[in-house]
């Protein structure tokens, strides 16, 4: 699933392309709103939430769509070929005279009122890349199970939103814990510092093409994907391992070294890479 600064991006291009020009291509293939036509409308503008998309339209319309795993919007100049997969695979797309926005394995697309936008992402927690965002309230909602794994509590788009699977394994490591603490045993000193590492590490590289969470060249993240290979600083290999409630287990990587505490048993150890 995109992290909150893929999302971010996606906005900001659809922004680019569509904002503030009136829409001459419409069509949304899902049965739903198979009927509805937004053309002659113009699009005001496209914002992330959290990984959430929202682009709102004239007249008080939201067409509200989430990527999830393999989601995507791509834009395309006019008479430019579309790559983004087979056609089947479409599910809008939204056009003007200079720019066409099609979205490809769209598994949330929906369309509704500007209005009640609430329906959509109201149950989200602080955006760490919206304006809305509060440490102190993300904090909170972090801690506010204490039993619950910090790795999973991040996760939890409720709690604060924008981090996936890669910002989790990697804040986990710069925090110096392991993602199975229960979130409530984390050092005050580090729960402090949580928020600010958080927000840091997506405003860094919500303008970049590749994440870079290191500062090293060529060495882009700490421990996500890198399982078997050696700590960038103290050498150990590091572990990968699924977590999650058993219905949706992601693999989450960590340096036994640099992040002592909880962790799965080899037996749980399902991945190589």
């Amino acid at each position: 699933m995109p992290e909150g600064d893929t999302v971010w991006q996606a906005a900001r291009r659809l922004h680019d392309a569509l904002a503030g020009k009136v829409l001459t291509r419409s069509d949304l293939r899902v049965p739903r709103f198979a009927t509805a036509d937004l053309t002659g409308r113009a699009v005001l503008d496209v914002t992330a939430r959290g990984k959430h998309l929202l682009t709102r339209i004239e007249g008080g319309l939201t067409l509200h769509s989430h990527l999830r795993m393999d989601g995507s919007w791509k834009v395309y100049g006019n008479g430019q070929r579309w790559s983004g997969g087979p056609g089947h695979q479409i599910r809008a797309i939204l056009g003007n005279t200079d720019r066409t926005a099609v979205g490809y394995r769209l598994p949330v697309l929906e369309l509704l009122r500007t209005t009640e936008e609430h329906r959509a992402v109201g149950h989200l927690g602080p955006d760490l890349l919206g304006p809305d965002w509060d440490p102190d309230r993300a904090l909170a909602n972090v801690l506010q199970d204490p039993a619950r794994e910090l790795g999973e509590a991040l996760l939890d788009q409720r709690n604060l939103a924008g981090i996936g699977n890669v910002y989790k394994s990697e804040l986990c490591f710069l925090l110096g814990v392991t993602p199975w603490l229960p979130a409530g045993d984390l050092p005050p000193a580090r729960a402090t510092k949580l928020p600010a590492l958080a927000k840091k590490l997506l405003e860094a590289n919500r303008d970049r093409p590749i994440r870079i969470t290191t500062g090293l060249r060529g060495q882009d993240l700490f421990v996500y994907g890198r399982a078997r290979r050696p700590c960038l600083r103290c050498r150990t290999p590091i572990r990968v391992a699924d977590q999650g409630d058993g219905s949706r287990e992601r693999p989450t990587y960590w340096c036994p070294t640099c992040q002592p505490g909880p962790a799965p048993t080899p037996a749980r150890r399902g991945h190589t890479n």
